[in-house]
Order: C-alpha cells, then structure tokens, then sequence
C-alpha cells in the first residue's frame, strides 16, 4: 500500500503522467498504419510450372516429380501437395511453424535452378503465401469505345497516377495487345529456295541497333552507331532479302500484319468486354487509406480537366475503403459502448462523480493501449480493432472494483484517506488475480497453428496490453481522484443495502440454512450444463466466417486449349447465371488465360435481401453448373483457406490411377447420399483425346531420316517463333509463322518433308493413335491421390462433418490405399483439437495463479465451477441466435474463462476474508455476497454494454466481431446469474464435505483410544 500512498501525496506527478498519456497516445494514433490485415508472411509457399502444351502424365513424370524429391530432402518442409495439369504443375509446400521465411528462401535457391535444368519446364517461380497484396485499388473505364478508352488508359491514367509519389504502379487488363506476325508464303517460299530458318535469321540480323566503334580523331569522339531497327510496320514490309531470284522485299514473299495477340487477357463487366480493369499498386511507405485518398483526388482532377469524356471512369473496389469502414464502425462501437457503459455506471450508482471518473479512465486506457500496440510496431487493423472493440468491455472492470470499493467505504462513513487505503487493499488481490487469470488464458493461443494462430495471436496480444493498461490505470488515476473528488451523500450512507441486497441476501441465508437446498442447487445446475450439450448439434460451424462484407472473389479454372471463342460463350453465361441472382450487384471477369478470376460486388444497405454466405452459395451453385457445360475445370473461392472453395474434401490416396478412379466414384455415389450435400465431383474424372506419335523406325531407317530430323520438320511447318520487337511505344513483339496449319489428323500426315530420295509424305513414316489422357493428377507427399468434392447447402460444416465421418470408418478401402478428410473438414477438426488443448492449458494455468493468489488448492476448483455454466450459457446464445461457432466465437470462449472467473474470484476473495476475521461459514457467505453483488452487477453491465454494439453490427468487420461478441456476451449474462448462487453453494458443499472428513478422521482417532481403554479395564 506504500505506493498507493505515495500517488495520494503527489496526485500532481499522476495529474501529469495522465497528460503525458494522452499526448503519447494521440500522436500514437497518427502513427499506426491502417491496413486491412495485418502485413504476415505464412507457413506455406506455392511453386507453379509452365509446361508448355506437356500433357499430364509426362508433367507429373518430367517435372512434378523432380520438384517433390528436391523438396522431401528440405529440411523445415512439413508436407506439399501438387497438382500436375496440361503444361502446368502447381505444387503447395507446407512449411514446419514458425520458419517460413527461412525455408522458403532455401525452397526458393533449389527449385529455381530446375527451370535450367529440366528441358521440359518453360518458367518456375516460388511465391510465399502473405497477406501482402501487390495491388490495393481497382478501378474500371467502360461504356466508351475500346481504342479511346485504351488511348485515355495509356496517355492519362498511367503516367499520372503513377507520378504520384503514394502510388507504386498502375497496371491495366484488357488493353488489346497488338503483335506484327509474319506469315511466309508456302509456294513462293519453295519457288525461291527459302526456308523459316533462313528468314528468321535475316530478320533478326536486320532489326539491330549496335555501336561500331568511335572515330577518336574527330572533335568529340563521336561514336559511330549502327541503326537498322523497324519502328513500324512497313519497315518489316519493304525489307528486302536475297533470294535466287534477286532481290525480293519481305511482304512479296510473306503476309505481313498488325494483329491482336492471342495471349492477350480480356475482361469483362457484367457479360461486356468494352472495359478495362485498372490496379494500382502503393509504395511500402504509404498506408492503404492515404494512396486511395492520393489516387482519388487525381481522378477527380481528370474529371474536371474533361479528360473523361465518352466514357466512364469509376472506383470497383478500394481495400481502403474496408479500412476505414472498419475503423469507424469500431471507433463507432468503441463510443457507443463506452456510453453504454457510462450509463449503466450512472443507473447503478446514481452518482455522477463515480460516473465521471470512470469516464476519465477509459480514454486513459485506451490511449495508452494505442501508446502500446505503436511501441510493439502493430497497426489499425481487422484483427487488432476486433481486440480493440472487445477491450473496451474489460476496459473498466478493475476500475469499477476499485473505485465501487471505496465507494463502499465512504458510505460506511470513512474518512477519504482511509476509505480509499482500506478499499483498495480489501479488492487488491481480487483484482490482480482476476487480471492474471484473465491474460493466462491468452497464453496458450500461441499453440493455434496455422494463418489462424498468426491472427489470434495479435488478437490475444492486444486484449492483454488492453487489459494491463486498464489495470494500471484503476491503481494510479482512480484512487488519486477518489479520494477527494469522490462525494457521498448522507442520503447514499442511509440507503447503502438497498432492495436488491437485501432480497439476494435473504436468498442466501435460505439456500445456506439446509444442505438439501445447497446441494438441490448444485444438482439443478449440473442437469443444466448436461442437457445444454444435446444443443450443440444444432449450433452452425464453420472455420472462418467471411473476410469480406458483401463482396466475393471466385476463380474459375478452364480446360487446356481454350479458345477466345468458348472463353466468350464462358463470360456470357456467368452473366447470366448471376443475373438470376437478386442480391448480385456487379460482376467483373478477368481473363487469365488459363483461369478467370471474378470480383463480384453484393447489394448493400437497404437492398440486401440474403445474407452473405446464402448469397455465396447461390453464385456457387450456379457457377458450378458451368462445368457441366463448358470446358471448365473447376470454380472455387479465391478467399477460401480450406483449400479449393469446396468444403467438403476427401482424398482417396494410392499408386494405381484406375484403382484410385473406382474407389473415389464408389465414395463419391455414398456421399451424395449424405443430406446437404451437392455439387459432388472428382479431380479425376475429366479426360482428354491425345494423338500419340508412333515412329515407322524401319522406314526411316531405310531412307536414312532420324527421328530428331522429323521433329525439326514438324517444328518448322507449324510452330509461331519470336524474333524480336518493333522500337515503338508499345514494344509490339514480332513473330513469324509458317502458312501451314495442323487442325486435323490430315494436316499432320499429309505433311510434306524434304529426305534423301525427295519430298515425301510424312505419313510414310509416323502414324496416330489415340489414346485418353487425365486433365489432372493429384499427389501428396508423392503418393497419388484422387479427391472427391462436394459443396454443401442448407447445412453446416459441422453437421455435415459428422455424417461424413461416419460414411469414412464405414467405407472399405483395399490395402495400401486410405481415405481421409481434407480441405474445410479437416480444417475445422485440427481447429476444434487446437482448440481444446488450448482450453484444457488454459484452465490448468487458471488454475494455478489462482491457488498460488489464494494459496489454498480447494478455492481455485470452488471459483472454476462457474466455467462449465458458461459453456451452457454459450450454446443457449449461439442456438438463439444461430450465430456460427468458427475459431472467432471459440476464441471468445476462452476469453470469457478469464472474464467469468472474476465475478467469482470476487466473492470467494471477500469470503475468504471474513473467514479469517472469525465469522461463521453461514455470516461470510452472507455478507461477502451481499458486499460484492454491486461490484458484480456494474462489472458485468458495463461489459455486457461495451460489447453489445459488436454483436448487432453490420459493418465490414461484422463477421468476425459478432460471433465473438454474442459468445462473450451470452456467456458472461448466464455465467454472473449463476455465479451468485453456484458459487456460495459449492463454496459450502465444500466446507460440508472438509468438516465431514474432519469428522471421519477424529472417529479413526478416537477407535484406537477406545479399545486401549478397555483392555486397561480387564
């Protein structure tokens, strides 16, 4: 109590340390960043192969397989899964916790070199997974012509944007890209003795540019430089090249011309494609919400400047704007709580000093939280305003029992110096053992694996320093404003137990009067936790609620060979399919190559008419139709962690692809059985047509041609070649091409190839077979593995869960071959694990602050009693308002062990005081109920107020705060209910059984002592 006292006498030292937390913690505010997430490197990498036109077995054989034995012999590579494709292999690496960037620098070194030395691979990169987005802001200019549009997008947006010193780089999608394709001519071509070999050279050898040296005797030294490059066109028109025939200029012997080139990406804005899709990208320095602000105000100066005419130039989507949406609706939250708790203080204690000094406290501790999360390098994100938002309902609970303690005392008549001294020192242990049960419970968040463990531990960090500061606030600020600040009137001393007290009292005296009544309580309690279990099948689960609100990202994956043609039928039936959907608000595809990748834009305010995730699931179901129709792989959600957008995955695991392909249709036929379950398809059930090339060696062999000499003939006649790039603005690439097409069998085999003997058919020595070839193959750890999708509707993940494992310990696999769970299911089983490991840690570790803090081992078990009622009063909230259990509303489940506790540490704190000053076991439970039902009350009302906003809001960060707040509020609601009469009873029921077991002992005493006796006697 020395230092309480040492702040009494100099309140001017803590006067200023308040002024110098505010300062501190205002110019904190400007400093923290503001980000939608927070930036966090994952535990995971992505290494993706271009294969060119491969087909699938000879990519999962030339290059899949190679990457995974580099990647089994990395130390710190958990596990990887891959995917090998048509000229494509996408291989996810899950890296042991904790080293990501470490080992992803090693996968990195060692797989990048393979693109040298595997023939077969065209480009390798490794990517790390991160929250960390290469573009923030997107914007559209549509509803004009494509070349004025292109010309405005070129000219204007670009160079001015990206002048701004907040903006990185501007990058556009659906600008017509153009080529020069040369394509020679066949008959003119063999008349001249030409062939692509001697044409590609001359060409390459004419468009250069090259110093020849310097003349060093003229003044100066000028360098001598050489110029020949073609900056249009017609420069690779009129060149002129020498044939048998003279002297023949290139467009006489070849088609020259300007065309749109077929790699070129396309977008679309609902269903028309007179739109181009703009990015920009923000410097590492600037914050997302000050580039939005930059970028805006240069649009709007192009607006005035009449630079946007005949078209339209509008924002699609900001990530700023979340942001700030975020950070408004939790500063919103954060003062409507605050007020709500402010009002509640004022309803209870009808005192507007006490009230007052409350709401000193909490801009106090909220400023020197943001002085803190600045100090810890955090930001203004999702996750750190979440934490923020549910602080503020702890905020002021040490406050409250410090400052209602001395209230108390002061109304008993103390003086002011003695009644804050005695108050303080009657809650002191209270309120730190309440304080450290409470941060003890965030401990064990750090064994959460995952992306999921990374958030929650910023969430757990932030709660924590919330929670410190508000305590060293109650130490400091409130007793030094208490004490003289502080006023009861004479009135408040002659109604101090009011009705309130005096009816819980006499319910005390009565349940403490007969055991049968202490123990009835008990029992109905009991019952109740019980029967709350037989609910929880009824509770909605998920793993992640969404990130977004009211807007989706979905990617569509295609089919190899695509063409423009059928990618365009694509786009039109997507439009279609989301116009049936009312609460769709726009849709924007973007084309690339061999995926689109759709941004869709939900109805907001009042023209919502579904909820997002039904919403979801409408634009799946109809999306997923398109498989059936069109050359579409799969569509799935690019904001999914599960993996896939799907979210029911089994994987069918072994070597043989025809096995694998029998058992996972089997599976596949009994899990849609299962009620909820649609859209069920394999990876493996799509084939394509492969005409195999089977050489005729004796016929080859006889006219002297070797197989090598053949692919240089088929490579010549049909294959497109670069040579260079026109020196123009655009750098428009050039290639040539012969005038032969091979769209049929015919084309191929009718080929007409230089030998020895003369021109021959290239039927004489190749001939076709077909053969059927898988789309995809699907490894894991190097084992094949064929998966069976499904997406679910009408149900919930966890429902669903347990009828499908139920169908997996019932299905008969052949030995060596596995079924198991992956993707959304699986997720959600190691969530529920993690989570109660963590759950059990942090009960034990409850547990031993509290006995350490009372130093008894019965006490601590006494106050932990309360938390299997607040597991009863968590399933009644989530079953009332069917509010999902994800890992948010779990992490609100143990934030509440540590809230609830302090309600009960409270009173057996109290009646463990009383004990020691001689009352009886009946007078203790008595009076400490009756002294610390206020404190209680406020304590749980001002939460309870604090955190209500979060549970009804609607904003961007709705999702993850409501579940969490409906949990935290709910529980804590039943939880102090009970407490009051749970906690008294089981503090008897224990009393009853020590003093029965006093007296069991003394009887086996007395027996010995008995018998000694007698036989004195005889």
């Amino acid at each position: 109590m020395s230092l309480i006292k040492f702040l009494l006498d100099r309140k001017i030292f803590v006067g200023l340390m308040v002024v110098f937390i505010f300062f501190i913690g205002f110019f904190s505010v400007t400093k923290l960043d503001q980000e939608l997430f927070p930036p966090i490197s994952f535990d995971m990498a992505l290494i993706h192969v271009d294969a060119g036109e491969l087909a699938t077995l000879d990519v999962e054989q030339q290059v899949t397989e190679p990457i995974e034995q580099v990647l089994s012999n990395i130390d710190g590579v958990d596990s990887y899964e891959s995917s090998s494709y048509i000229g494509q292999s996408a291989i996810t690496v899950f890296i042991e916790e904790g080293r990501g960037d470490e080992v992803f620098k090693v996968i990195e070194s060692q797989t990048l070199p393979l693109q040298a030395q595997l023939p077969a691979v065209n480009h390798l990169e490794a990517l790390q997974y991160s929250t960390e987005q290469p573009f923030d802001f997107f914007m559209s200019i549509s509803n004009g012509s494509i070349e004025k549009m292109s010309q405005f997008a070129k000219e204007v947006v670009k160079p001015r944007l990206e002048q701004l010193p907040e903006v990185r780089e501007v990058r556009f999608e659906g600008l017509e890209d153009y080529e020069v394709t040369i394509q020679l001519q066949k008959d003119t071509m063999e008349e001249l003795n030409l062939d692509v070999t001697q044409v590609s050279q001359f060409l390459q050898q004419s468009n250069i540019i090259t110093s020849l040296g310097t003349f060093t005797e003229e003044e100066n030294e000028p360098i001598i430089r050489w110029d020949t490059t073609f900056e249009k066109i017609e420069h690779v028109e009129n060149l002129t090249m020498p044939t048998s025939d003279g002297m023949k200029h290139l467009h006489e012997i070849a088609d020259v011309s300007l065309k749109v080139s077929e790699g070129s990406t396309g977008v679309w804005k609902d269903g028309s494609n007179d739109f181009i899709f703009t990015q920009v990208g923000r410097v590492s320095n600037v914050t997302q919400i000050e580039m939005a602000e930059a970028v805006r105000n240069e649009v709007e100066k192009m607006k005035e400047e009449g630079l946007v005419n005949g078209f339209d130039f509008d924002y699609i989507v900001s990530q700023a704007d979340y942001i700030a949406d975020a950070i408004d609706g939790v500063t919103y939250n954060i003062l409507l709580g605050g007020l709500l708790s402010i009002l509640t203080l004022i309803v209870f204690l009808r005192n507007v000093r006490a009230t007052l000094i409350i709401g000193i406290s909490i801009p106090a501790s909220i400023l020197l939280t943001f002085s803190s999360m600045w100090i810890l390098g955090y930001s203004f994100n999702i996750i750190s305003l979440i934490a923020l938002g549910l602080g503020i309902g702890m905020m002021v609970d040490a406050s409250i029992v410090i400052m209602e303690s001395i209230y108390r005392k002061k109304e008993q008549g103390l003086g002011n110096r003695e009644a804050v001294l005695k108050g303080i020192k009657e809650v002191a242990t209270a309120v730190f053992a309440s304080m450290l049960t409470t941060i003890v419970v965030f401990i064990p968040i750090g064994l959460l694996g995952g992306e999921t463990g990374k958030f929650m531990m910023i969430l757990s960090v932030v709660v924590i320093v919330t929670l410190v500061s508000s305590v060293i606030v109650s130490f400091t600020l409130i007793p030094s404003l208490c004490e003289n600040f502080l006023k009861v009137s004479s009135k408040q001393k002659e109604i101090a137990e009011n009705r309130t007290i005096r009816s819980y009292g006499n319910i005390l005296s009565w349940m403490t009067k007969r055991k049968r009544r202490r123990y009835g309580v008990v029992g109905l309690f009991a019952v109740m936790f019980i029967g709350s279990l037989f609910l929880t099948t009824k509770i909605p689960m998920t793993v992640m609620p969404d990130v977004f609100n009211r807007y989706s990202e979905v990617m569509i994956t295609l089919e190899s060979g695509v063409t423009p043609t059928e990618k365009e039928e694509i786009v039109s039936q997507i439009n279609n399919s989301l116009e049936n959907i009312t609460d769709v608000k726009e849709s924007f595809v973007l084309d690339q190559l061999d995926y689109l990748y759709l941004l869709i834009n939900m109805t907001t305010g009042e023209e919502v008419t579904l909820e997002q995730k039904a919403v979801n699931e409408q634009i799946f179901n109809e999306l997923r139709m398109l498989e059936e129709q069109f050359p579409v792989e799969s569509v799935y959600s690019a904001l999914d962690e599960g993996g896939g957008g799907y979210p029911i995955q089994l994987e069918v695991v072994g070597d043989d692809l025809e096995r694998l392909k029998e058992l996972a249709i089997s599976l596949e036929e009994e899990l849609n059985q299962t009620n909820g379950i649609v859209g069920s398809k394999r990876t493996s059930e799509k084939h394509v047509e492969e005409q195999l090339i089977v050489l005729k060696e004796e016929e080859m062999k006889e006219d002297g041609l070797t197989a090598l000499q053949l692919l240089q003939e088929m490579d010549a006649s049909q294959t497109k070649q670069p040579i260079g790039h026109l020196l123009d603005s655009d750098v428009t690439p050039i290639y040539i091409e012969s005038e032969n097409s091979l769209v049929k069998k015919s084309d191929l085999l009718d080929l007409e190839i230089e030998t020895p003997q003369g021109q021959k058919s290239l039927s004489d020595y190749i001939k076709l077979e077909t053969t059927m070839m898988p789309t995809q193959i699907d490894r894991k750890d190097g084992q094949r593995v064929v998966k069976v999708l499904a997406d679910i509707s009408d149900r919930d993940l966890g429902s669903v869960n347990r009828d499908v494992q139920a169908l997996i310990q019932q299905f008969n696999t052949p030995e060596g071959y596995t079924v198991s769970i992956s993707g959304d299911l699986e997720a959600q089983q190691e969530a529920i694990q993690d989570m109660l490991l963590i759950l059990g840690i942090a009960v034990f570790l409850v547990y031993v602050v509290m006995a350490v803090q009372f130093n008894h081992l019965v006490h601590p078990i006494i106050v932990m009693t309360i938390i299997p009622m607040t597991i009863t009063g968590v399933i009644l909230g989530l079953f009332v308002t069917q509010r999902e259990l994800s890992i948010m509303s779990a992490m609100g489940v143990i934030m509440l062990i540590g809230i609830v506790l302090n309600n009960a540490i409270l009173l057996i704190d109290r009646t463990k005081q009383l004990r020691l000053e001689e009352k009886s076991i009946h007078e203790a439970v008595i009076e400490a109920g009756k002294n610390r039902i206020r404190p209680i009350f406020l304590t749980t009302l001002t939460t309870v107020a604090g955190m209500f906003p979060l549970a009804i809001s609607t904003g961007v960060a709705s999702n993850y705060q409501a579940p969490l707040a409906t949990v935290v509020i709910t529980g804590l609601l039943f939880s102090t209910l009970i407490t009051l009469l749970l906690i008294p009873a089981v503090y008897m029921l224990f009393d009853d059984v020590a003093r029965g077991m006093k007296r069991l002992y003394r009887k086996k005493e007395d027996l010995p002592n008995t018998s000694s006796t007698r036989n004195q006697n005889h």
